[in-house]
């Protein structure tokens, strides 16, 4: 005699075609969850490999515009907006307040940035191009490497020397297999010349590959026409004494700029640690969301389980008459249904582990490909929550169709046609 596990088998395999369309919509969702879950991982991964070719030990000083009244009663978000986010320029930050933070003992180094976009061309070649202007202390904790050339040094900082350190990216675009070292080319209305060009660095949006580097000096004086920093990375000796080193530069920069109260700051002191912190919250949310859009596939792959069970009910009613007669009992009729509802949801979930995965995998290579920092992981709990999403499903919407097939009347059953 057959257990209801072999009946369940030879059920789904008398209708191949059935079963097969039935589990799509199954696939569809647990594979996107899984890709999801896949692609989040490497993502993180990459994040992490961007912080620590910045170094793990760097805290970042970064101007914001303090709080008012007026804004907090125009629904600012409390604590002040950055620069960037509101269109006013904060003036403050000052190379004097860096030479502070220098002093400070767990303090190892320090360099100021500032940032802008300009025009960049060498013969007929243009590009619209992002440049930042750094002190040459930059190379000391920067960890990029350079494929030629060499870094520019504290005198032509000084000096606001018309050099420059190409992406390499922005390399190839402008002098394709040419030698850029020692070439001139224009920068707004300056001619600057090339004196090295980094390594391919990858990262989001490939940033530091097509933007330009050149001395602070130079950037504030010929270019930006300012005397201030935009922000300040500073590297710490000890970790573990981050938040208290935090702490002494909020001090002294509050002494440096003459603020009393610390709610009106118009600066804002952060550790890696905290930037990846505020990263996972928010990319947290939007996994989250991509769920919870898949979820709506399963749901929908659920109901389509449930309807199709219906007419399987319907279909072999005479043969669940027929099976009461011989004396099967309602809960060995609700076992063989069941099982076939979780089969066809585990066989969606396997297959769906497997599309996302592969699926992730691609992401993976597309990103390698792009010189990302991207490493390929399907995480061991989003395959737990592919078998076990799966198999919920199956019996949440086998339950009624099985129900209502166990609690058929053998003999109303035997007489349907």
């Amino acid at each position: 005699m057959f257990t209801p596990l072999q009946q369940s088998f030879n059920a789904l395999s008398a209708n191949k075609g059935r079963t097969v369309l039935t589990t799509l919509g199954i696939v569809i969702g647990i594979g996107t969850v899984i890709l999801v879950l896949s692609a989040g991982a490497g993502f993180r991964s990459l994040i992490n490999a961007q912080i620590d070719s910045y170094g793990s030990n760097t805290l970042y000083i970064e101007t914001r515009v303090p709080p008012t009244t007026k804004n907090r009663n125009a629904g600012a978000i409390e604590g002040g907006g950055n620069r960037a986010a509101t269109g006013v320029a904060i003036t403050s930050l000052k190379t004097r307040d860096l030479d502070s933070v220098k002093q400070i003992g767990n303090v190892t180094n320090v360099y100021g940035m500032v940032t802008g976009l300009s025009v960049v061309s060498y013969r007929d070649v243009q590009k619209s191009v992002i440049y930042y202007g750094a002190m040459a202390e930059r190379f000391d904790i920067d960890k990029g490497t350079l494929q030629s050339g060499r870094f520019y040094t504290p005198a032509e900082d000084s000096g606001a020397n018309q050099v420059v350190i190409l992406g390499n990216k922005l390399a190839g675009d402008l002098f394709g297999q040419d030698n850029p070292l020692n070439k001139l080319i224009r920068i707004g209305n300056l001619n600057f010349q090339v004196i090295g060009v980094y390594n391919l660095r990858g990262g989001l949006g490939g940033n530091d590959d097509e933007s330009l580097y050149m001395p602070l000096g130079t950037a504030q004086k010929k270019m930006l026409g300012i005397d201030y920093l935009l922000m300040g990375i500073v590297q710490v000796k000890d970790i573990n004494l981050t938040d208290a080193t935090i702490e002494n530069i909020k001090i002294l920069i509050r002494k440096n700029h003459s603020i009393s109260d610390p709610a009106k700051d118009d600066f804002v002191v952060q550790s890696q640690a905290q930037a990846l912190d505020s990263f996972n919250t928010i990319f947290g949310g939007i996994t989250i969301l991509l769920i919870a859009i898949a979820s709506i596939s399963l749901i929908v792959g659920g109901v389509g389980i449930m309807n199709i069970m219906y007419v399987v009910v319907t279909e072999r009613t005479a043969e669940i008459g027929l099976k009461k007669a011989l004396g099967a009992k309602s809960g060995d009729i609700l076992t063989e249904f069941l099982i076939e509802a979780v089969l066809v949801t585990v066989l969606g979930g396997i297959l769906g582990i497997a599309l996302g995965a592969l699926l992730g995998w691609l992401v993976s290579v597309v990103a390698t490909a792009n010189a990302l920092a991207w490493t390929f992981e399907v995480p061991p709990y989003a395959i737990a929550i592919g078998f076990g999403v799966s198999a919920t499903i199956g019996l949440a919407f086998g339950v009624l169709p099985a129900r209502s097939a166990a609690k058929l009347d053998p003999i109303e059953a035997l007489r349907y046609e």
